[in-house]
């Protein structure tokens, strides 16, 4: 999982560019990171699907609640909130 992490150093984007920005674990060693700049709204997600173990990236327009579907099993992926 280092797709944003090479966005991030290329760009130069600085926590202060972020509108949201979160790595997250999930069951069954699955993950999910997610950066949002505050210039363009576009959530910029990589993932590990905790399905089927697939390695997957995506780009879409942010909203929240948030959650994007694995591409490769069709697993929905949802953000969890920090707060339960």
């Amino acid at each position: 999982m280092n797709i944003i992490s090479e966005f991030i150093e290329k760009n130069g984007i600085k926590p202060s560019d972020c509108k949201y920005h979160t790595l997250r674990s999930l069951e069954n060693n699955g993950k999910v990171r997610v950066l949002v700049l505050k210039s363009d709204s576009v959530a910029r997600t990589e993932y590990i699907c905790p399905g089927c173990s697939h390695h997957g990236y995506t780009e879409k327009e942010w909203r929240r609640p948030f959650s994007v579907k694995c591409e490769k099993c069709g697993f929905l992926i949802r953000v969890p909130k920090l707060k339960k």
